[in-house]
């Protein structure tokens, strides 16, 4: 199963009772039943029902945890800086930066929430920092100077 999203086709991956990745296109394979339910809450986030998601994902380890954990925890709406978030979990920004362009689940975790201090910083899905824009005005990110 695959969400058409307004940002084009969206599939999720499911590995050990978790979600591991949201994939930019079609799944090849039937959804699993975590798969399926984490399309729906997509879609109802993108028809703006939902502004927090409820499933179990894998949040990784270390640094990428901490990180992932954080942008979680940003509200809808909202952004925080890479500084911001380096500060909040004892990290350098940079080291901050780099893990929130490895996350494998973007919007279900943030990091299109995260901005650089005096720039938007970057976005890893297709499209790059122009969904990330597209993104942040879908939630009516306050203050978004663009």
């Amino acid at each position: 199963m695959t969400l058409h999203s307004p940002f084009g086709p969206l599939s999720l991956r499911a590995t050990g009772g978790r979600l591991t990745a949201l994939v930019w296109g079609p799944s090849p394979t039937p959804p699993s039943a975590l798969e399926a339910e984490g399309l729906r809450q997509l879609a109802e986030y993108f028809d703006r029902r939902r502004h927090v998601f409820d499933l179990p994902l894998d949040w990784g380890e270390g640094l990428n945890a901490q990180v992932r954990r954080a942008m979680a925890a940003i509200p809808l709406g909202e952004t925080r800086t890479y500084g911001e978030i380096a500060h909040d979990i004892g990290a350098p920004a940079q080291a901050v930066g780099q893990a929130c362009g490895a996350n494998p689940l973007p919007i279900l975790i943030p990091c299109h929430r995260v901005l650089g201090r005096n720039t938007l910083g970057g976005f890893s899905a297709p499209g790059g920092v122009e969904t990330k824009v597209a993104l942040l005005r879908f939630e009516g990110a306050a203050g978004l100077l663009i």
